[in-house]
């Protein structure tokens, strides 16, 4: 089989747990892109937050963003973009409000999170070192709904941190009922992502491979999270981390070493060294576009 795009998780999966890249997996990617294959991250993260990551690697395709609602080469031009309307925005942060949790909307340009001080040390660490670049403006209110009130935001994802599982199971169940509008995702035992309807990381990468003519059958995938598995089964290859779980790690095609141990870097050398440049190929019409 000829591949012509590698899709790749951010979190779990090209940074290590010391939150870099490691310089073999800045090759890999370099290597790649040099022989025409198309490169792109899909991330629960924030467009500026995945950027950063893409201009380290040299990676200048739009990027699937926030869980796949917003995908981008730059922020001012979005090639897809799904919003959650300011009505559902206020009424979703009314009831998240009556639970211990903190609410964060996260838009392109900035995020507003409620001043919900998170007794698991742990979980505020991963708030808190998310990746976003420093331009990216992060402001923290007493009130969000209060704040929606007068200032009303359409934010692409609201991400959901609690400090218990039974209240992340009460929210999800009880918004699920609520709202048509959203989808709700469950990322670990204490994390929940709500995106508009019908927004996945796997539909975000149907999307923009319709629209660059390659199909999923001619795409790699490497990912880590529970967000990952549909892609993963989904797509011609699908690869998934040493460190991911399980359930993961089931669904995937191959299984590559750990974030820790340069997982990408090792997949992307056993995979593509064989593979003729794309360039070559169209040239042989071997491939047709």
């Amino acid at each position: 089989m000829i591949y012509r795009l590698l899709a790749l998780n951010i979190d779990g999966t090209l940074l290590q747990t010391n939150g870099k890249i490691h310089k073999s997996t800045k090759e890999a990617i370099e290597y790649v892109q040099q022989k025409g294959i198309y490169v792109t991250l899909v991330t629960s993260r924030s467009f500026p937050s995945a950027k950063k990551v893409a201009k380290v690697l040299k990676i200048k395709s739009p990027l699937i963003t926030h869980q796949g609602a917003f995908i981008a080469s730059s922020a001012e031009k979005p090639v897809y973009v799904q919003r959650i309307n300011e009505d559902i925005t206020y009424d979703t942060v009314r009831f998240l409000e009556a639970l211990p949790c903190q609410i964060r909307l996260v838009h392109e340009q900035f995020s507003l999170a409620n001043k919900f001080k998170l007794n698991n040390q742990l979980l505020a660490k991963t708030i808190f070192t998310s990746g976003d670049p420093m331009f990216y403006s992060q402001q923290f209110v007493s009130s969000l709904s209060e704040y929606l009130h007068d200032q009303p935001v359409t934010p692409p994802k609201i991400e959901v941190y609690f400090e218990s599982k039974k209240d992340l199971l009460d929210a999800k169940t009880a918004l699920g009922k609520m709202f048509n509008e959203i989808d709700i995702i469950e990322l670990d035992s204490l994390r929940l992502d709500i995106v508009p309807a019908g927004v996945s990381k796997l539909d975000g990468l149907t999307y923009l491979g319709s629209q660059l003519g390659i199909r999923l059958g001619e795409m790699v995938y490497i990912g880590d999270g529970a967000d990952d598995i549909s892609l993963i089964e989904a797509v011609g290859l699908g690869v998934s981390m040493w460190n991911a779980d399980y359930e993961v790690k089931k669904a995937s095609d191959w299984v590559t070493r750990s974030e820790n141990e340069n997982g990408v870097a090792y997949m992307v050398k056993e995979h593509f060294r064989k593979q003729q440049p794309i360039e070559f190929l169209r040239k042989m019409k071997i491939i047709k576009n």
